[in-house]
């Protein structure tokens, strides 16, 4: 995925900016694994091969996605990720949003 397309991505849930974090880069600096990040429902989407994998929470496949994240945490040594926050917290802040 090229870095001009993360201005073009919104969070399906939110509709708001995410955050990127480059994880692994090939040589033309296109990014092939990465996380995506809404700061305002603080959902995760990963970039795995170069796809960004951003479907909505109801289609969103967790016995895929979770062993990526898991590999990422020990290989990368990253903090504690949740791809999806629990329902109360994210349906308050969206409340809040549209306020």
């Amino acid at each position: 995925m090229q870095l001009s397309t993360i201005n073009k991505l919104c969070c399906p849930f939110d509709k708001q900016d995410l955050k990127l974090q480059i994880l692994a880069q090939d040589t033309q600096h296109n990014i092939l694994e990465g996380l995506l990040t809404c700061n305002t429902c603080q959902r995760v989407y990963p970039i795995v091969y170069g796809v960004p994998i951003m479907a909505p929470d109801e289609y969103r496949q967790m016995a895929l996605e979770q062993p990526i994240i898991e590999r990422w945490k020990l290989e990368y040594q990253l903090e504690h990720i949740k791809l999806i926050p629990d329902s109360d917290h994210s349906a308050e802040q969206l409340a809040a949003g549209s306020r």
